[in-house]
């Protein structure tokens, strides 16, 4: 039993001690330009379906470069490209539908990208990015609400690595994907999950 109790305590020091190194305070974070890690970033949308439930998707395989200056946080640059036809949802005909003429029209318009205009800081581990989403052939501009997560060396690829959490809110419409408007809501909520990693 007390070999069970020191395996259970030592592994938990581990975790915590891993915890810790990951979760820097944004004053530690490291300046540099940083890629987007595709395998923890996820484009995550909501639109409420028929007045009776938000519906979700989401979109992967996000590219892109973030320009991080810890001194001078407005100073930061984002632009991220987004293969439209990535998008996923629980059903399998719905994700095929999306993808055509009538909704986001892949094969005419594969990306959509979003690149920064302005970086806002609000608080130690907060900010508002204005920038320009390019969706469906159009461009309008678009406001994010960015929350620092975390920072540090990624014990499994060793990659020192930073993590963000923003939404936002865009009306499809503005982009001209207006099918089933307004039965399926106009508003689409975005939430966003971005990890990068570090450059040499």
């Amino acid at each position: 039993m007390k070999t069970v109790f020191s395996g259970v305590i030592a592994a938990l020091s581990i975790t915590l001690a891993a915890s810790s190194a990951l979760a820097a305070p944004p004053a530690d974070i490291k300046s540099g330009t940083y890629k987007v890690e595709a395998g923890h970033t996820q484009v995550n949308f909501s639109v409420l379906h028929f007045g009776f439930t938000y519906y979700s998707g989401q979109f992967s395989n996000v590219s892109g470069t973030l320009k991080l200056d810890a001194a001078h946080p407005s100073s930061s640059k984002l632009s991220v490209t987004i293969p439209v036809a990535s998008v996923a949802t629980s059903s399998s005909v719905l994700t095929d539908e999306l993808k055509n003429p009538e909704w986001f029209d892949a094969a005419k318009y594969p990306d959509a990208t979003f690149v920064s205009t302005q970086v806002s800081p609000v608080g130690a581990e907060d900010a508002v990015v204005s920038g320009n989403l390019t969706l469906h052939g159009i461009t309008k501009p678009v406001v994010l609400h960015v929350h620092f997560v975390g920072s540090g060396v990624n014990p499994m690829d060793k990659a020192y690595t930073v993590g963000f959490q923003a939404t936002g809110t865009i009306h499809r419409s503005d982009f001209g994907v207006k099918k089933y408007v307004p039965y399926v809501g106009d508003d689409v909520n975005l939430t966003i999950a971005g990890a990068f990693e570090k450059q040499p």
